[in-house]
Parts: structure tokens; C-alpha cells; sequence
């Protein structure tokens, strides 16, 4: 049975780019394509990206069997680590991954999470 799990991290990024390329990245590594129909085949989750001072912080939600939980972080990891991401008009943004671990999900998450786990 799926269960939610979080995962935070800060990545660099021109203050121009496109705030929405690492959660894309995201999902092409846990989708294949950032533009797909639903549900998510492995892992359905929401990525959120807050630009604050110290860089870009991303919130990823996602569920999965707890025995997966390692495989999709590791996945999450990968694309935020790759550091670009081409769009569809062909414009390549670019990020730096500074940091990036596992979280717990918090209260006002559990009813989001309970969502994405139900597929």
C-alpha cells in the first residue's frame, strides 16, 4: 500500500529561470515525461519551488510502496543533481543542487498526501 513521503532541497538558479524546471525534471525522471496523463505510473507526486534567499527551495510529495521509498528518492536526486532541464520551446534552464534529503511530511501535507497515495 502506498504511503506519502516528503523530500526537500535548495538549488541555484539565475533569477530569471524558470522556477518550474527542477519539478519538471523531477517528473521526467519519475514519468518519462513531464506531460502525461495521470495517474503517475511509479510514484504520484507535486513539486513545489519557493525562491527565497538563499536559493531555490523545492518541497517534493510523493507516494510509493515504503519499499520503493528508496529507489524514487534516489531517482528525485538524480534529476535535481543533473542540473538542467530543456523545455518544450527548446530553452535549456539550468540549476546547482545544494543540498537534498528526505523530510517528514507535515500536518498540513497529510491530506495532500493521502490523495497522491490513493493513485
Amino acid at each position: 500500500m502506498r504511503q506519502a513521503f516528503a523530500h526537500q532541497a535548495v538549488v541555484e538558479m539565475p533569477s530569471g529561470a524558470d522556477l518550474n524546471a527542477p519539478g519538471a525534471a523531477v517528473t521526467v525522471a519519475l514519468c518519462g515525461h513531464w506531460d502525461h496523463p495521470p495517474p503517475c505510473p511509479d510514484a504520484p507526486h507535486h513539486t513545489a519551488a519557493t525562491r527565497t534567499s538563499d536559493g531555490v527551495r523545492l518541497r517534493i510529495l510523493f507516494a510509493t510502496e515504503p519499499s520503493e521509498e528508496p529507489a524514487v528518492r534516489r531517482r528525485i536526486e538524480e534529476a535535481l543533481r543533473g542540473g538542467w532541464l530543456r523545455g518544450p520551446d527548446g530553452s535549456i534552464t539550468r540549476w546547482r543542487l545544494l543540498s537534498s534529503e528526505a523530510s517528514p511530511v507535515t500536518a498540513a501535507e497529510t491530506g495532500h498526501g493521502a490523495r497522491l497515495a490513493e493513485g
